[in-house]
């Protein structure tokens, strides 16, 4: 019976900013090493017996930064299914089973986060090996984790005492995120597990659940799904039949109602890196148990998490603090309040601030740009295009650009004309111009514009033509 890996990579990792945003989120970032935790996924899920290649759901806005680390982690996608809004986990597995059904008879779904850190990948294969029976015979498989201690920031699983066949618990409740007292109870009483949000089911047996504990989900996807739009390798639902699924998780929907589940317990190394502590429990730390990446000059400090991304960070006598340094925003904290990180997202967005949804340097299918100065009327970036790519073919109302090639060979159309610029050379393109920027060598293309007009915004920009399926509001 054939698996098909859903990797679930909606998420924000807000607890994980200023390195995590919106647009470029934790699963897509090398925390630790060069590889980041989706890229980890993608290969955990490939070293699995009779497994097809993974089925992908993600943001609208993250689909070709999956594409690109799929590409990075030598996995090509049975799908990537874009969510036009967060529904929450029940409506993104429902979609992921939905597409599958169309590809296999029935099969098995292993759902994973694609946030999560495994290393050893066959205490992993080991567990899933256990679980694919009981799966396969019609049961929902949720993977506890045993805890190793009484961590207050996961749910919990609390099982029979007793295992069945193959080593396999039923499940007598799902619990919340418990006060201390609680978790030390549950870790006391070898009854309880940490709540993984990995999973193994039958396509069907999942749909038969969320119909049956959930009807508007499973009726929302349904019609969304089936109205769904194809191109390559993204398949985009309904916008308007999805928007009228609930938003709940899979635990509320069908995993706490439903009889049929049960649980495999899973002793390998795990962590969700759900924040900065966790994160600073996986990297190697120094005698006075700082945790330092990056650019450091760290004098006297003790249990720190010291982290800089694009400059020199120095601190001085500093203790039981996070700080992570980025080029455009610095996280100061204390490490017992690294869970209220959140907090400092939810409040840049009430101000109506940037700097929780992108970087300084803000990747797009094409390249990258980069904002490298700025004040009312001009704004100056730096933008490496890839070879063979292209940006749309557009116009701006409200801004007039200048272009300076100072790497490699730009193919510039511009209204009618059509231009080929090398390094120091130059064009102009003026208020309501069409025009387009392409990369037609071997090497990247960089150049400086220069921006200037009464209205800078990104949102400023119409669309003629798009390689990549974009409309006039994305950038």
């Amino acid at each position: 019976m054939s698996i098909f890996p859903v990797i679930l990579a909606g998420g924000a990792g807000s607890r994980l900013w200023p390195l995590s945003r919106a647009e470029y989120p934790k699963p897509f970032i090398p925390l630790l090493g060069e590889t980041s935790l989706f890229q980890e996924t993608v290969r955990r899920a490939r070293g699995l017996d009779d497994v097809e290649p993974p089925l992908v759901v993600c943001n609208e806005s993250q689909r070709f930064l999956v594409a690109e680390q799929l590409r990075a982690a030598g996995s090509e996608p049975s799908v990537i299914l874009l969510e036009p809004i967060a529904r929450n986990t029940a409506a993104a597995i429902a979609l992921a089973a939905l597409e599958a059904l169309q590809r296999g008879a029935d099969p098995l779904l292993l759902v994973l986060p694609a946030d999560h850190h495994v290393p050893e990948h066959k205490d992993f294969a080991e567990a899933v090996a256990r679980a694919t029976p009981a799966a396969a015979a019609g049961n929902l498989v949720t993977f506890g984790i045993v805890p190793l201690w009484p961590e207050t920031g996961f749910g919990y699983i609390r099982a029979q005492a007793e295992a069945g066949a193959e080593g396999v618990f039923p499940v007598r409740e799902f619990v919340e995120k418990p006060d201390a007292e609680h978790a030390s109870r549950y870790l006391a009483s070898g009854e309880y597990y940490w709540n993984s949000g990995m999973f193994l089911f039958a396509a069907s047996a999942y749909l038969e659940a969320l119909g049956a504990h959930a009807p508007e989900v499973a009726e929302a996807c349904r019609e969304a799904h089936a109205q769904a739009r194809r191109e390559l390798d993204f398949t985009r639902v309904d916008a308007d039949a999805f928007a009228r699924s609930p938003d709940i998780s899979v635990d509320y929907a069908v995993m706490e109602p439903a009889p049929n589940v049960v649980m495999v317990p899973f002793e390998g190394a795990w962590n969700d890196v759900g924040s900065w502590t966790a994160l600073q429990g996986l990297d190697e730390a120094d005698g006075e148990n700082n945790v330092i990446v990056g650019d450091v000059l760290a004098l006297e400090n003790r249990h720190c998490y010291l982290r800089a991304e694009s400059r020199l960070l120095a601190t001085v006598g500093l203790e039981n603090l996070l700080v992570v340094e980025t080029a455009d925003a610095v996280l100061v904290a204390h490490r017992d309040r690294a869970q209220d990180v959140r907090r400092v997202v939810q409040e840049l967005a009430v101000r109506g601030r940037s700097e929780h949804l992108n970087h300084a340097r803000v990747l797009r299918p094409w390249g990258s740009y980069e904002c490298i100065s700025g004040a009312e009327r001009f704004q100056v970036k730096r933008i490496v295009v890839k070879p063979g790519q292209s940006l749309s073919l557009q116009m701006h109302h409200h801004r007039a650009e200048h272009w300076v090639v100072v790497r490699g060979t730009a193919k510039v159309t511009r209204g009618t004309d059509t231009l080929l610029l090398t390094e120091d050379q130059s064009t102009y393109i003026p208020l309501g111009t069409v025009h387009r920027l392409e990369n037609p060598g071997s090497i990247p293309l960089e150049i400086i514009e220069v921006q200037s007009g009464s209205y800078l915004g990104e949102d400023d920009i119409v669309r003629f033509e798009d390689a990549y399926g974009r409309g006039s509001a994305n950038a």
